[in-house]
């Protein structure tokens, strides 16, 4: 490959990663301290870019050096934060996730597929009872704030300016189209991780404990509904307007990973899960497609309950549905 076909591989990365209605050659031209005239010169190979210049290009945009030259190390670049109490909270956390959202929701075309090994993300932050128990569970025992060791969990903990950026990324993630690929079993985590507060006296109360449940049990009536419909729509919305499209797969043998891709009108980007919440991302071409024939096969190999398969979707929903509430009645025992 020569320095021409490096530069015009370089300018094409770049234009995917953006969203559609931004000039690359103003953004380039920034970043290099040119006017956008010398961008688009460099863009169609009229100049030579330098060696600094590419730097500063694949640094800004996260590619990888290996991949533009075409050179094969086995190595692939992922890039993320690590949550912790001092340098990167779970507001940042929040707000990372809100303007990735934004930048998938630019494009005319985008679609989100997500193997659930347990609920998704999103749907934690539809009730505020639940985002609030899920928000201390990974502070508390998943990350270990130390500020936390000794809390007993309150509803009333849970800031409300957290809350305001979960309504802010669920309401980006419901304009998305979504796939999402089920086990009977991804609903066992969160089952397990409220029965083991309640047996480690986390909750002040039985009545705590309730009331997660209840908040779930909501949860699940919604999903059932928008799998019914086919489609995304608020959970206080009685009209029930279509938002993002929702498909739903049943999977009776794989559990899946947490893993997401996203893909759009020219791109593909894989996020993965570590340390059991902490996510980092790809837009490895390889990774990606992998990831993308892999997400197409599991749900050839799966039952979908979006809209069809009804008999199907009521069990699913029904098996559930019964587990949440064998742990309601066990509070009253």
């Amino acid at each position: 490959m020569d320095i021409n076909q490096i530069q015009q591989q370089l300018f094409q990365i770049i234009k995917n990663k953006m969203p559609p209605d931004t000039s690359v050659a103003d953004e380039v031209g920034k970043l290099l301290n040119i006017s956008s005239d010398s961008a688009y010169r460099r863009m169609r190979s009229e100049k030579q870019i330098t060696f600094e210049e590419v730097y500063i290009l694949a640094n800004h945009f996260k590619i990888s050096l290996d991949q533009l030259m075409s050179i094969n190390t086995g190595g692939m670049l992922f890039h993320g934060n690590i949550v912790n109490e001092k340098t990167y909270g779970f507001d940042q956390y929040l707000t990372g996730m809100l303007h990735t959202m934004a930048y998938f929701t630019s494009f005319k075309n985008k679609e989100l597929y997500y193997s659930c090994k347990d609920m998704p993300l999103f749907h934690h932050f539809y009730v505020r009872e639940f985002a609030a128990f899920k928000w201390f569970f990974w502070l508390k025992t998943y990350l270990q704030f130390p500020g936390f060791a000794k809390r007993k969990f309150k509803f009333s903990d849970y800031p409300d300016d957290l809350f305001k950026l979960d309504q802010q990324v669920l309401g980006m993630y419901n304009q998305l189209s979504s796939r999402e690929i089920w086990n009977i079993e991804s609903m066992s985590i969160i089952l397990r991780q409220i029965q083991f507060y309640r047996d480690a006296d986390v909750f002040e109360s039985d009545e705590d404990a309730l009331k997660i449940y209840v908040s779930l049990e909501k949860i699940w009536d919604h999903l059932e509904k928008q799998a019914a419909l086919g489609y995304k729509f608020k959970i206080d919305d009685p009209e029930q307007k279509p938002l993002g499209e929702y498909k739903m797969y049943f999977n009776e043998v794989l559990l899946g990973d947490n893993s997401i891709l996203a893909v759009t009108d020219n791109m593909k980007m894989a996020f993965m899960t570590h340390t059991t919440f902490n996510f980092m991302s790809t837009r490895d071409v390889a990774f990606t497609e992998n990831m993308y024939n892999h997400m197409q096969t599991q749900m050839k190999r799966s039952t979908l309950i979006s809209e069809v398969s009804e008999k199907e979707r009521s069990r699913f929903f029904r098996i559930i549905r019964e587990r949440i509430q064998k742990r309601k009645e066990a509070l009253e025992v």
